[in-house]
């Protein structure tokens, strides 16, 4: 059995920045917004799947050609603790502090935050943001429980930066390129130069 606090010492070196301020402006109201719209929305249809052109099996691995998707190498690839989370996440995304759009980040395992229209899932077309800019990921994490008899799962959300031009910043201080940084409800996302913000709320 894992030394107790070997999980949790993991999670505080991949979680950055926790203990800067946040932005004050109150997004309570989006977690009453978001049941409604669950609510009145039951039977959104599901995503379909976008269809894969690229490359598959043994050679879509090959460190040569690539992980590749519509035709298109990929930056990153999943990890084998990635799991589709249990939780509906929303991403509230505000311009000049108007509510533009939600995006609904609960239905896979991971999104592609980009410009590339073939294989970005959340696209931002600010000429500041890179192609394959960020990757929001649901990983699954395991600690020890307070008696140290067992273990608790749960899946939470990460993003990611690869390692863009212009950078990813979280709660407005910029983050390390390719490492995995948990996100918390409420917490704030901007990519490159764009002044769109994306607030992260979640619904059980």
């Amino acid at each position: 059995m894992p030394r107790r606090g070997r999980r949790e010492q993991q999670s505080r070196e991949e979680r950055s920045p926790r203990n800067q301020e946040k932005k004050t402006r109150d997004f309570s109201h989006l977690v009453q917004w978001g049941k409604q719209e669950d609510e009145e929305k039951e039977e959104e249809p599901v995503e379909v799947e976008k269809p894969n052109f690229g490359l598959t099996g043994a050679l879509a691995k090959d460190q040569t050609t690539g992980n590749m998707q519509n035709g298109v190498v990929m930056k990153f690839s999943e990890p084998p603790e990635a799991r589709q989370p249990t939780k509906r996440y929303r991403l509230y995304v505000f311009k000049d502090d108007k509510n533009i759009a939600t995006l609904h980040v609960h239905r896979k395992s991971a999104f592609l935050v980009g410009r590339d229209k073939a294989v970005a899932d959340i696209l931002t077309e600010h000429p500041s943001c890179s192609k394959q800019h960020a990757v929001l990921q649901y990983r699954m994490y395991q600690k020890e429980t307070e008696d140290g008899l067992g273990f608790e799962q749960e899946v939470r959300p990460y993003i990611m930066d690869l390692d863009s031009t212009n950078s990813t910043f979280l709660n407005g201080h910029k983050i390390e390129g390719s490492r995995y940084i948990e996100l918390k409800e409420k917490d704030v996302l901007k990519f490159g130069d764009s002044t769109r913000e994306y607030v992260l709320m979640c619904t059980t």
